[in-house]
């Protein structure tokens, strides 16, 4: 696998960055209905696409087609535009990032139902596929996209991000995922592009290095084996705890993998023992945020500690974490709370928001969760606190279980042989689905509504 072209830290603007990676204009860039499609129709597509934009700074990229999404991703940015990438495609997300951002458009390559205003539905340009092309500069500071939050624990917010800046980044997941599949790769992903985590791992590493992703987004089992079977080895599956533990529990026949990739949410190392075991191929999870992109990976089957990205520092806060990467203009402030047990390593301990504190007595979100999840018949669930404060001023704790066959009382009861007292979860209630966006998270506002509550 190339290594993508080194550069200066993305504040330093001056200077120019190739946009993708077209040094061999005839490399598989994607695979489109079971065809390979080259860098150099790619890149004549993306230029074809660049010329019917509208004059405008921001464009909302609202593509569900993965490679439709690329070439509007490439096009706008060959423009001199930004890639406004919004936590979901629901509307009123896709509205709320509109408002910020005045005078911006969206295109996607789908006839929507409630279709923004000005929305512009692209067909894919029609052009002969040159045996040669140029490979495109552009500044290296130059603001190539917006990536949302997911809300998960607030309001989403904006993070720029540098054409510079996903240089660097990308260099270091490229290494990660060529360790882990033996070179160059083929990715199937379950996560969409819009998200950071999707962004990474299928949209700038083909841009960026020698991979080639399909160019669909497959939900259940018996399509993501479709998808797989439709690209060559070596096989990279980009999924999420959500979708592997489907997965896992359908057990579909697939082609055989190089590697997992898993991201979004922690992975049970049982889950990822059970996932190498069934399907013969080694689990990556990555850690990182849209604020941070990635910055650490552990092989979660085998080990708890995670092991840091070339260059990345990570210095534990009263509240938090802050961090620091060659890729980052400058260091960015996480609520994870971390030990650093040996140089270039760490060990997460939860979120400064997860921690809890009651009656003298310490506990975690998150691991309430992985004791919920662990009881017989919960299929899913969570454990969140609540923002009013009862009479002695302590913030209630909830949860939500998706569990068939077990009857509220008897979860609490299963709880309550778990967990101290005064951690158990009061309301908690039995519902038939969580509310998880595309990327398995749980926005909190849709927490509270399910709860029946406001917040």
């Amino acid at each position: 696998m190339s290594v993508v072209f080194e550069s200066q830290r993305p504040d330093a603007a001056a200077g120019t960055l190739p946009l993708l990676d077209a040094r061999d204009p005839q490399r598989v860039f994607a695979w489109r209905v079971s065809r390979a499609v080259s860098v150099a129709r790619f890149l004549a597509e993306a230029r074809a696409l660049a010329a019917q934009l509208p004059h405008a700074q921001h464009a909302v990229n609202l593509c569900e087609d993965r490679y439709a999404f690329l070439l509007a991703f490439c096009a706008v940015a060959l423009r001199g535009q930004t890639n406004l990438l919004p936590p979901s495609r629901a509307p009123q997300a896709v509205d709320e990032v509109r408002a910020a951002h005045p005078g911006c458009y969206t295109l996607g390559e789908q006839a929507l139902e409630q279709a923004p205003p000005g929305y512009l539905q692209f067909a894919l340009p029609q052009v002969s596929a040159p045996e040669l092309c140029d490979v495109p500069l552009l500044p290296a500071g130059q603001v190539i996209a917006v990536g949302y939050t997911s809300g998960s624990t607030g309001a989403p917010k904006p993070n720029p991000k540098t054409l510079g800046g996903f240089h660097l980044s990308t260099a270091r997941n490229l290494a990660v995922v060529a360790a882990a599949a033996g070179g160059p790769c083929h990715v199937v992903a379950t996560v969409p592009p819009q998200h950071m985590y999707g962004m990474e791992l299928s949209v700038l590493l083909p841009m960026l290095g020698e991979v080639a992703v399909h160019a669909g987004r497959p939900f259940f089992p018996a399509d993501v084996a479709h998808a797989l079977a439709e690209i060559p080895a070596p096989r990279v599956l980009v999924t999420t705890p959500v979708h592997l533990r489907a997965l896992v529990a359908a057990a579909p026949a697939l082609p055989p993998l190089a590697a997992i990739v898993s991201a979004t949410a922690p992975l049970p190392a049982e889950l990822a023992r059970e996932a190498e075991a069934r399907f013969g191929a080694a689990v990556v999870e990555v850690f990182g945020s849209t604020e941070t992109c990635v910055i650490a990976h552990r092989r979660s089957a085998h080990e708890d500690d995670w092991t840091l990205y070339p260059g990345v520092a990570l210095h534990p806060q009263p509240d938090g974490t802050l961090v620091e990467a060659p890729h980052l203009a400058q260091p960015v402030a996480l609520a994870d709370v971390v030990e650093l047990p040996a140089p270039g390593r760490f060990r997460l301990c939860g979120r400064n928001t997860d921690l809890l504190e009651i009656a003298g007595k310490r506990a975690s979100l998150g691991d309430l969760t992985r004791r919920l999840l662990a009881i017989p018949g919960v299929e899913d669930g969570v454990v969140f606190q609540l923002d009013e404060a009862d009479a002695a001023g302590v913030r209630r704790i909830a949860a939500l279980a998706v569990a068939p066959t077990r009857s509220e009382a008897e979860i609490l009861a299963a709880l309550r042989r778990a967990v101290d007292p005064v951690f158990l979860p009061r309301p908690l209630k039995r519902v038939a689905a969580l509310p998880r966006n595309d990327t398995g998270k749980l926005p909190r506002a849709a927490l509270l509504a399910l709860l029946g509550r406001d917040g």
